[in-house]
């Protein structure tokens, strides 16, 4: 299944007027880096968010989430939000911001 590019466009909307994104395929879906390091991402039909280790912890027991695991080993403080979770555009932006809180504070690449 390819990565929802409806989802990615929101994504990029959100992520418009910050200094910093690029944009890159991986994983068969859209990841987008900030400051060369990967933030959130598209994968089929869900965000990948990538969360501080309490965040991730917290984000665990929000409905439609769960690890992000392509592999059979969950990625570390990647979360996977499933399309109920950012359906509202609201929620797509909470995720985007604590994703986006957390990669900030990581040495530029």
């Amino acid at each position: 299944m390819p990565f929802d590019e409806s989802l990615a466009g929101r994504v990029r909307g959100v992520l418009a007027r910050r200094q910093g994104v690029q944009e890159k395929r991986m994983f068969g879906g859209v990841v987008f880096m900030l400051d060369g390091n990967m933030c959130v991402g598209v994968w089929k039909d869900s965000l990948v968010a990538r969360l501080g280790a309490e965040q991730a912890e917290a984000a665990m027991r929000e409905p439609h989430v769960k690890p992000f695991d392509i592999t059979g080993r969950p990625m570390r403080n990647w979360v996977l939000v499933g399309p109920q979770g950012v359906a509202d555009d609201d929620r797509l932006r909470d995720w985007v911001r604590l994703a986006v809180e957390f990669v900030v504070e990581m040495p530029a690449k």
